[in-house]
C-alpha cells in the first residue's frame, strides 16, 4: 500500500460551497405546501400576469410542488406525469408543516406546568 495524500484534496468542495448558495434556492416544504392549499395563491403562480424574462418560459408555465418554471406546457406536462413531480407533491401534501410551536418544543422551549416543590413535600411525609 501507499502513503495517504494530505494535500490537494480539496477539488470536489466547489460543488458542495455552489449547492450551499442561497442566489438559486428552491422554496422550504412549509411555502410549498400553503401555495398548494390556498387557493389564492395558487391561482396566481398557476396563471400569472405579467412575462417574465429572465425565467424559462417567459415564467408562464410554473410547477408549484417542485417551484420549477418550464419552458411549454408540454414540458409541463410531461413534467407532472414524472415520478420525481409525483414523489415530491405526495411528500409535501401528506407531511403536515411545523409550526413555531413545535420548533420551540423541540428546542426546549415549550411550555412548563409542573408544580414545583408538592411531590417532593408528599413523599417526605
Amino acid at each position: 500500500m501507499g502513503r495517504i495524500r494530505h494535500k490537494r484534496t480539496h477539488h470536489a468542495r466547489r460543488d458542495i460551497s455552489r449547492g450551499a448558495r442561497t442566489r438559486a434556492r428552491k422554496l422550504d416544504q412549509d411555502q410549498v405546501h400553503t401555495n398548494l392549499t390556498t387557493d389564492s395563491l395558487r391561482d396566481s403562480l398557476e396563471a400569472p400576469t405579467t412575462l417574465d424574462p429572465t425565467k424559462a418560459g417567459l415564467g408562464q408555465f410554473y410547477c408549484i410542488a417542485c417551484d420549477r418554471h418550464m419552458p411549454s406546457q408540454s414540458h409541463l406536462e410531461t413534467h407532472q406525469r414524472s415520478k420525481l413531480h409525483k414523489r415530491i407533491y405526495k411528500k409535501v401534501m401528506e407531511e403536515v408543516p411545523f409550526t413555531k410551536e413545535e420548533a420551540d418544543r423541540a428546542a426546549g422551549l415549550g411550555v412548563d406546568n409542573r408544580q414545583r416543590n408538592t411531590d417532593v413535600a408528599a413523599m417526605a411525609t
